[in-house]
């Protein structure tokens, strides 16, 4: 079969689980070749002789198994980013979390220290790292899996000297008092929550954060300011900007703001503490 008969053929068992299963097809045919999108459609009445390869990879898929661990690979800000079974995939909302702080971050004139809460990835340090020149970044996870594919993230894309790896819950053990910053995407999920088919195979530590789903989110707001760190930005929960706005009241709190995703939900918030 050439490569249009074949995923003219395998289209159909992806129609389930994407909106996007010829797209789907030739992504699997592209990371079986190692070639890229020019290259397949230039190439598209050669005979694909990789059937059973791609057979194996579609039937995968059509489980719902993501498809960013299959490829070991994921898109965000524009670059490309490894990824591993056991660490959260990126989602293009945390885009608009690491454009908040570059906003903030632009005003200042002199070298500042952040500090990214559960880094997974590592996709929002590495993209601070990479638009602003003068950064140090401390990146914390607990999970031993996430701090070694952040790392190998951050070499990746040139900017390992910007960033330090702590493995760390929360602020356990972070002793800097010059943090000008805190940034994180953290569990916020409610633990009874039912989650899509798909997300099921991300690990459940980096999508729950306890009884409610902002138990994590309030620890973090706690921590922050008796840390006496100026500005606090994080995603959270579609329906838990009421509950964190009145939670905002037992601080001294300078400014603060909430934003809506690329779907129009809320899904994080800046806050600005007064010292």
């Amino acid at each position: 079969m050439t490569i249009k008969q074949t995923v003219k053929k395998y289209t159909s068992l992806l129609r389930e689980v994407t909106h996007i299963p010829a797209k789907e097809v030739e992504i699997l045919i592209m990371h079986i070749l190692d070639k890229n999108i020019i290259w397949l459609h230039m190439n598209y009445d050669k005979e694909f002789d990789k059937v059973k390869d791609l057979e194996k990879l579609v039937k995968k898929r059509a489980t719902n198994y993501p498809m960013e661990y299959i490829t070991g690979k994921a898109t965000f800000y524009g670059e490309n980013f490894l990824v591993k079974e056991g660490v959260l995939i990126p989602r293009p909302e945390t885009e608009i979390l690491v454009d908040n702080a570059i906003e903030i971050l632009n005003k200042e004139n002199q070298k500042l220290k952040v500090l990214e809460i559960g880094t997974g990835s590592g996709i929002i340090s590495v993209m601070l790292a990479k638009l602003i020149e003068n950064i140090e970044i401390i990146a914390v996870d607990i999970n031993d899996k996430a701090l070694d594919l952040a790392k190998q993230n951050a070499l990746k894309h040139g900017v390992e000297d910007k960033i330090t790896f702590v493995k760390s819950d929360l602020y356990e053990n972070i002793n800097d008092s010059d943090i000008f910053m805190t940034i994180s995407n953290p569990p916020y999920i409610a633990d009874d929550y039912k989650l899509p088919t798909n997300v099921k195979y991300e690990p459940s530590n980096a999508l729950f954060g306890g009884k409610v789903g902002d138990e994590l989110l309030k620890r973090i707001i706690d921590d922050t300011y008796s840390k006496k760190i100026k500005y606090l930005l994080c995603e959270m929960g579609y329906d838990q900007k009421k509950p964190l706005e009145e939670y905002f009241k037992d601080f001294s709190v300078k400014s603060h703001s909430f934003y809506k995703d690329y779907e129009d939900f809320d899904r994080g918030f800046t806050l600005e503490f007064k010292f």
